[in-house]
């Protein structure tokens, strides 16, 4: 285990991976989250099928997860969450997030695109306590994947929760927030299979402004009508998680990029919420 005296405190805008010394571990003090997430990054090597703008891992690649070393993240695991539990670890953290949140999966890169990935779910459902929640953190690309669905059934019996990325509602929007060639139609099944396969699904979506200008009401349009058409369907949505930039982009589009207001991000949500959807903002 890492030094658990290290003087670094952590806080809502320090997410770095290495800040407890381990391959597949890290804490991080959620703002959403409103406590320690124990994160777990399958993608060391800063792989990701997609290169979203906003993201804030360094030397970002294109690529996918390399091969998990199974013994070792059961390892790292159950030690930190020993750590976290029984040790001092938590004197790093503000006295109001001083509690264990969940165990999230998200990290350097797409979770899913890991070959292990529903035995990681395995693994982590052998150690978590019963009251931790289990979170996924996804792009949701890979939905396809027999190994994928496997997971996610799984995390349904752990009472897990899937957050699904969807920034922008159009091709031309995820295109130019996601660098990604993705379809809508895409998005659309795969956000059904996830669904299908653990109903505990949110939509997580990051609305902020480029080049001084918020998302536009064509943007919010394509986003509402995406909604209508899922719920007029019977693919119902937890709710969405509508959150700002809180933490400066490491891509080559970050001078162009900034946070919106507050009543910005709350009118969008009352939009949502007029669709009978419950939304949660973080700015």
């Amino acid at each position: 285990m890492a030094n658990p005296s290290n003087p670094n405190n952590l806080n809502t805008t320090d997410h770095s991976r290495d800040s407890a010394g381990l391959r597949y571990v890290y804490p991080v003090v959620s703002r959403r989250a409103g406590g320690v997430s124990i994160g777990i990054n399958l993608n060391p090597n800063n792989a990701c099928n997609w290169r979203c703008i906003y993201c804030q891992v360094p030397d970002l690649t294109r690529g996918t997860a390399p091969p998990v070393d199974l013994p070792l993240l059961e390892k790292e695991l159950g030690g930190f969450l020993h750590e976290l539990q029984h040790g001092d670890f938590m004197q790093r953290v503000p006295p109001e997030a001083r509690r264990i949140n969940d165990i999230a999966l998200s990290g350097n890169g797409e979770p899913t695109s890991a070959q292990e990935f529903s035995e990681v779910i395995e693994l982590i459902a052998r150690l978590k306590p019963a009251d931790l929640k289990l979170v996924l953190i996804t792009n949701g690309s890979l939905m396809q994947r027999d190994n994928v669905q496997q997971g996610l059934r799984r995390m349904a019996q752990l009472n897990g929760e899937v957050w699904f990325k969807l920034d922008r509602a159009s091709e031309a929007g995820m295109a130019l927030v996601n660098d990604t060639k993705m379809t809508i139609d895409k998005v659309w099944q795969n956000l059904a299979t996830a669904i299908a396969c653990c109903p505990d699904t949110w939509l997580q979506t990051c609305w902020f402004a480029l080049d001084g200008a918020a998302p536009g009401r064509q943007d919010e349009d394509d986003y509402l009508v995406f909604l209508s058409t899922l719920l007029s369907a019977g693919i119902e949505p937890r709710g969405v998680l509508l959150y700002g930039l809180a933490r400066p982009s490491l891509q080559k589009e970050a001078p162009r990029l900034s946070a919106l207001p507050g009543g910005q991000m709350e009118a969008f949500a009352a939009r949502i919420r007029a669709l009978g959807m419950e939304v949660r903002v973080t700015l």
